[in-house]
Formats: structure tokens, C-alpha cells, sequence
């Protein structure tokens, strides 16, 4: 939680809002000063010692105090009574009188989170109007967990709201001064060191040309895959945390983990599979408002207020990742998302496994790979290489409802193999449909 709010607050801490003083004619700041004034307050709690010579400011030891509360399930008013008597041991200690103060202390990182009731078997969020529903409306299951004597959801979506998160990027002069770095910073060798420097990016632009005309909008990577929180193979239970990753920010600071906003934790214990868009409509609606109407937000670098723009540039994820995003099937011969159905899927008999061959199509058409016959299959390779599908190819493929028939022995061959298991809910974001390239594979070492 400390990093995600304030990563580099040590460093920092010192710049926020000094560039220049506010402005008493710019009648746009006047709504932020309370969220500025705030936040001055908790930089005074981050920087203030808790003792003199304690290696611990005050923040950080509320945020530890905070931590061993949750890990061992205490009670607000057990902390209470630890706090009285830790006041009365250390007098000079800058400690609060209650946890209750404790926990206003810690709410100025304006970070809160919203838990959002799910389906045990993820149909549907029981969110917006249908928060108020008892049982599932598609498999009519109960959102209670029936082994609990008091009404408690059986599973829920801890959801961090985005805007907040954002806004909170230009709060620190020196981060939102790098949050315009991709727009001001120039690349003279033509050396691709950073996504601005890719043709997803400058095709973006070109496209969006509104949303380009002011570098402080921003860019964001969706990155998504299941662990088990347990740490202990022996038991099956995987959680989906899911981050944005700013691109605004330079190459040495984006994929700093500092950098990366969680966005959602979506619960098990078996992996969402395709009903992951059920538990990402809130930030794909969240989303959709930060592109059409955007969120009014202080720079504290220019010392003024503008109204700031998202999107959501491409996901990344490992392969089965990507087809649980993507809604391609990647686990028949047509795997591959690149050559959709233009391949030719090949079935090793022995390990039952498929194999995916045709690489030469790829090389240019002199190379001399193409025509070697012994070092390869034992033909040679006259097929260009497959064409790259739009978007609204993929709309138009999900709406015919495409499938294909593989050769392979298994019964399950037999029959038309569905590649596209659902249209992504990353379509209803008005500009998903025009990107270049919409998801990105992780190859993991």
C-alpha cells in the first residue's frame, strides 16, 4: 500500500508543490487544496521521526503497527490498549492517543479500496444495480457463504479504484515532471529503448491525435497472472492480481515495482478462465470514463490544473494468459495469435502434442532458408507471411462465430474447434478496436 501511494517519499518529499506557490487568481486550484493541504500533511508524517534517533519515521511505524494488526487479526481496540501503553513506555514517541487516529493518519494516502461481492462461480459482480441481489441471476447461486452464521460474502473482488492513483502521480513535482518525459525527451539514434519509440505508440498517436496533443495523458499496460498465495504446490489455489503499468514514466522508472498501480486482486481459488471480464468491468468502465471524460487533476510541476485523459495501451501476460485476455483459444493447433487460421497445424503421433512449424514464411523471400529442403521438413517454403489482423477483423471473425477442424486423433478433434471463446470485454473501450497491438506475450525464463 506504501508503495503503491508513495513509493519514493524519502526522496521526494522535500519538492512536493515548492516550484511555485499556488496562485491566489487561479480560481481552478481552489478545488484541490484540500486534496494538496492533505497531502502536505501526510509528507509531514512521512518525514517526521517517530523519536529522536528512531530509525522510524511516524508513518512508518503506524504502517508496521497497521500490518501486525491485519496479519494477526486484532481488534481495533487491542491496538488501542497496545498504543496506550507504548505512549506511556515512550514518552516523548510522536504516537497517536487511539488507533482510531492511527487509521485517520493513514487514510491521508487517499488510496482506499471497494470490495465488490462475486459470484462463487464467477457469472457476475454484484455491484451498481444489482448490489442489492441475494443469489446469482445466471446459475442462481447464493453470494453467501453458507458455513458462516453471520451473512458473508463467499467471494469477493478487492477493487482499487484508478483515478485516485493517478491523480496522485502529479502530486510530487519530480514525478510529474517525468510523466511529460516521453513527449520531451528525444530519441536521436532511433534505437527502441522504451514503447514510445514502437509503432503501437506513434500509430496511437496518429489515430488519436487529441489524446497526443497533451503528453500528460496517460498510457497505461494491463499485466495479469495467477500464483498461489500459499507458496506450497500441495495446494491448488491461484489469485489474479492485475497492475497498470504508467508509461508515461522513463524506461528506468515504469518498471520499477514502485511504479506499478494494482489495480485488482481477483480471488480464487480456481483461476477466473475466461470469466475474468466478469471481475474487470469496473476498471474497463472506470476506464472508459477516463478516455471520454477524464478526471480534473493538479500538476504540481506546472502549479495548475488540467484535465487528465487514460488508456490502456496493450495487456501483457504469459500464453495462457493471453488467450484468457484475448478470448483466443491457445490451446488447440490454431494456437497461434498471429497466424490465426492461416497455418498449418501439425500433430506429433507419439506425444500427442502439437507442434507448430512454417517458421521460413517469416524471412524475406530470397533467404536461403526457404529452399533448403535437408536442413528442414524436406520442402521448401513459398508462403507469405500471414497477415496481420485489425481489429475490427477480429470483431468481424468472434461475430461469425469461427471455428476449425483440426486432424488430430483425439475425439475432441472430431469436432469444430471454437477459437474465439468470447469477445473481450476490451472492445467496449472505444479506441481497443483501432490499436496496433493490443496484447503482448511474456516470455518467462
Amino acid at each position: 500500500m506504501i508503495s503503491d501511494a508513495f513509493g519514493q517519499y524519502r526522496q521526494q518529499s522535500a519538492d512536493v508543490g515548492t516550484s511555485q506557490p499556488f496562485g491566489s487568481t487561479e480560481t481552478s486550484n481552489e478545488g484541490h487544496r484540500e486534496d494538496t493541504g492533505d497531502f502536505r500533511d501526510f509528507l509531514k508524517d512521512a518525514s517526521e521521526t517517530l523519536y529522536e534517533g528512531s530509525k522510524y519515521t511516524k508513518l512508518e511505524f503506524l504502517i508496521k503497527v497497521y500490518h501486525i494488526k491485519v496479519y494477526c487479526q486484532l481488534s481495533d481496540k487491542a491496538m488501542t490498549m497496545i498504543l496506550d501503553l507504548l505512549r506511556d513506555a515512550f514518552e516523548d514517541a510522536k504516537l497517536p492517543p487511539s488507533f482510531y487516529e492511527a487509521k485517520k493518519t493513514i487514510s491521508k494516502l487517499g488510496l482506499d479500496y471497494t470490495n465488490i461481492p462475486a459470484c462463487p462461480n464467477n457469472c457476475m459482480l454484484f455491484w451498481e444495480g444489482d448490489s442489492e441481489l441475494e443469489a446469482c441471476k445466471h446459475c442462481g447461486t447464493s453470494k453467501w457463504n453458507p458455513n458462516k452464521k453471520y451473512k458473508q460474502a463467499t467471494k469477493v473482488l478487492h477493487y482499487f479504484p484508478l483515478k485516485p492513483r493517478l491523480k496522485r502521480l502529479f502530486m510530487c513535482r519530480k514525478t510529474a515532471e517525468h510523466m511529460r518525459w516521453h513527449a520531451l525527451d528525444s530519441n536521436s539514434d532511433g534505437l527502441m529503448r522504451h514503447p514510445r519509440d514502437g509503432e503501437a505508440w506513434k500509430t496511437f498517436d496518429r489515430t488519436h491525435s487529441g489524446f497526443a496533443s497533451d503528453p500528460r495523458n496517460v498510457r497505461l499496460g494491463l499485466a495479469s497472472d495467477g500464483f498461489n498465495p500459499f507458496g506450497t504446490m500441495s495446494t491448488t489455489y491461484s489469485i489474479w492480481p492485475v497492475f497498470l503499468i504508467p508509461y508515461n514514466l522513463p524506461p528506468w522508472m515504469c518498471m520499477k515495482h514502485t511504479s506499478f498501480i494494482l489495480s485488482m486482486i481477483i480471488p480464487g481459488k480456481q483461476m477466473p478462465g475466461n470469466n475474468i471480464d466478469v471481475y474487470l468491468q469496473p476498471l474497463v468502465k472506470e476506464l472508459c470514463e477516463l478516455w471520454n471524460d477524464g478526471v480534473e487533476t493538479f500538476d504540481s510541476s506546472l502549479n495548475e490544473t488540467f484535465r487528465m485523459h487514460a488508456a490502456l495501451m496493450w495487456t501483457i501476460s504469459d500464453f495462457p494468459g493471453l488467450g484468457i485476455l484475448s478470448g483466443w483459444n491457445t490451446h488447440t493447433g490454431f494456437a497461434c495469435p498471429t497466424c490465426n487460421f492461416d497455418t498449418e497445424p501439425c500433430r506429433l503421433v507419439h506425444s500427442k502434442k502439437w507442434c507448430f512449424m512454417g517458421h521460413r514464411r517469416f524471412l524475406r523471400r530470397n533467404h536461403r532458408f526457404r529452399f533448403n529442403r535437408v536442413r528442414f521438413n524436406g520442402s521448401t517454403e513459398e508462403r507469405n507471411p500471414p497477415i496481420k489482423l485489425s481489429g475490427s477483423d477480429i470483431l468481424r471473425q468472434i461475430a461469425e462465430g469461427k471455428g476449425a477442424k483440426l486432424d488430430g486423433k483425439r475425439k475432441r478433434s472430431r469436432r469444430a474447434t471454437k477459437q474465439w471463446n468470447k469477445r473481450s470485454i476490451f472492445f467496449e473501450l472505444p479506441y481497443w478496436q483501432s490499436n496496433l497491438l493490443r496484447h503482448i506475450l511474456d516470455f518467462m525464463p
